[in-house]
């Protein structure tokens, strides 16, 4: 096990005394004075205080465009990717598009037939597409790589309008309209929008277009706001920064649920992972519902999520539901096993290379592609470095990778320096500085690792890193209560805006393990005592130990008390 490095986050003083001033919860104040706010206008959750879409560039000339082809009854085709992101834009798209008077379909590349974005294999599709060729592209979560995929559409006599947040490569595709924050001419403020953040305010740029073009008014105009659920999953699933915008996207979407305004889709999502939309949290959108959709784009094909997420039959859309969390439950199976394949990989190694090594690559010929994320992700959490995940392409010429990355190292830019330290190792690549994805050739491999692990040396300046686990200090014995618990739960948490976690020293009073997998504690502080639980760790603790630690509210037999989730603990000199 990797030993953290813990460290108390710095609170700014006046920013709580601004905070409490205005009539924020003191502990809340100085929670969000920890993570740099400074006022209440940061906090908001109101529609009006959302960044404005005419900021986007290029965002009202794609709305006029889409007016236009709607005037005209072109027809429309979605081109979506097969993430939670991509799934919740493409049904944020046709729903919307289909409120606003369109003639508008979908379509979703296939992991491994297809491969990710608009492709020429993809154009290929859209022209033998079930309801016609279609007159125009829209992307969404894709697209703005797609050099060759929008002349191959525009050869075809298709248009093509990209919505995307991806960063562009040197080359931006020859696209209608491009709506992109990370667009290198693009000022928007919040470059952190996911995918279907993007489609949803140019869906808000075409409403207006439309309203000023007398389609219809103030009230007759569609209820876009209903969507919202669909905007919160998808940019809490893409764990983008959550800065005060997308918050406050996040918090319409939430408050939606936990009224009890959903699509069907996500109420059936809900139910097969018995979780309480009303009480509905980031933790539930990002760890519940998310993995379900994307088990259909990792194991089979992202169409079954986006039908779950398209259909107004609640009795489709749990049989859907039903079928995803099926899914899932293969897809954790497959996981396990390749991760423990991959523990055995990386002892071998170990044992073979004595040399430390910054990075991590791992394959074997029989993983499942849609799956190596997801050992890359455990992996680089057990050991704290990057980590790539291999498996081998149907053709069995090529590897996919998937990749995941500490703080300390940009993914994607490690991958740029290994491309042009050595043109042609590497058959594709793209991602963030977090997560990305790669191909190459088998017979390349071995080198490859070793170009890898040294551009991760070279960016980072680092042959090893340390994880930091960020504390909000001790907490108050008065704010040991379910109501506290709930409280917090309320509150829009995620990237770049972690969920609080507080620092303690207590008694141990009891300790046991259930199913030999999880540590449960009986905690004394004070005149506190406490139920607590280390999930996935099986080892006793002595004596008084330091605590890193969440506040939960813990429902059974109808009962609810305060639990403390345990985030890491060790044993100190008492």
């Amino acid at each position: 096990m990797v030993i953290p490095v813990i460290q108390d986050r710095t609170v700014n003083p006046d920013y709580v005394n601004t905070l409490t001033s205005a009539g924020t919860h003191p502990l809340l104040a100085k929670l969000m004075a920890a993570r740099g706010v400074s006022s209440t206008e940061e906090l908001a959750t109101d529609w009006a205080q959302m960044l404005s879409p005419a900021l986007l560039r290029d965002l009202q000339h794609a709305a006029r465009f889409l007016a236009d082809a709607i005037a005209a009854n072109k027809r429309l085709l979605v081109v979506a990717d097969y993430d939670c992101d991509g799934a919740t834009a493409c049904a944020v798209a046709v729903r919307a598009l289909r409120m606003m008077g369109a003639t508008v379909s979908f379509l979703v590349p296939n992991r491994f037939e297809t491969g990710y974005g608009l492709s020429p294999a993809i154009v290929d599709l859209a022209l033998v597409h079930e309801d016609g060729k279609p007159d125009v592209l829209i992307t969404v979560d894709n697209g703005i790589a797609s050099v060759s995929g929008v002349e191959a559409a525009k050869a075809a006599g298709m248009e093509v309008i990209i919505t995307d947040h991806h960063l562009p490569g040197d080359e931006l595709p020859d696209a209608s309209a491009i709506v992109n924050p990370n667009h290198p001419d693009c000022n928007f403020a919040s470059k952190n929008l996911a995918g279907v953040g993007v489609v949803f305010y140019l869906m808000l740029g075409l409403r207006a277009e439309l309203r000023q073009r007398g389609v219809f008014d103030a009230k007759t105009q569609p209820r876009l706001n209903r969507l919202s659920d669909l905007v919160a999953l998808g940019t809490v699933a893409d764990v983008v920064r959550l800065d005060s915008n997308n918050r406050l996207l996040v918090n319409q979407g939430l408050q939606q649920i936990r009224s009890g305004i959903m699509q069907p889709g996500i109420e059936a999502l809900f139910r097969v992972a018995a979780r309480h939309p009303g009480l509905a949290s980031t933790f539930d959108l990002g760890f519940a519902l998310g993995p379900r959709i994307n088990a259909a784009g990792r194991l089979a094909d992202m169409a079954l999520g986006i039908r779950c997420l398209l259909s107004d039959d609640p009795a489709e859309a749990m049989s859907l539901a039903q079928e995803l969390e099926d899914m899932n439950q293969d897809r954790r199976q497959i996981e396990q096993h390749m991760r423990q394949e991959a523990l055995v990989a990386v002892e071998q190694h170990v044992s073979h290379n004595p040399e430390q090594r910054a990075s991590l690559c791992v394959y074997h010929p029989d993983w499942h592609q849609g799956v190596v994320g997801l050992v890359a992700s455990r992996l680089k959490e057990q050991f704290w470095r990057p980590v790539l995940a291999f498996a081998r392409s149907d053709d069995g010429i090529m590897l996919k990778g998937s990749g995941r990355s500490v703080p300390d190292v940009h993914l994607r830019d490690v991958l740029d320096l290994v491309s042009k330290r050595q043109p042609g190792i590497i058959a594709q690549f793209g991602g963030h500085a977090m997560a990305a994805g790669l191909s190459i050739k088998e017979e390349n491999y071995a080198d490859f690792m070793l170009l890898f692990d040294d551009a991760v040396r070279t960016l980072s300046g680092r042959e090893y890193f340390e994880p930091i686990i960020e504390t909000d200090g001790s907490l108050s014995l008065d704010h040991y209560s379910v109501e506290t618990a709930y409280l917090l739960q309320s509150q829009v948490w995620g990237a770049g805006f972690p969920a609080p976690l507080f620092r303690d020293r207590f008694i141990i009073r009891q300790q046991r393990l259930l199913k030999d997998r999880h540590l449960k504690l009986q905690l004394e502080r004070g005149t506190q005592v406490l139920d607590a639980i280390w999930f996935n760790h099986d080892q006793l603790l002595d004596g008084v130990i330091e605590v890193v630690y969440s506040l939960a509210p813990n429902t059974w037999n109808g009962q609810t008390s305060l639990q403390l989730i345990v985030e890491y603990a060790a044993s100190v000199n008492s």
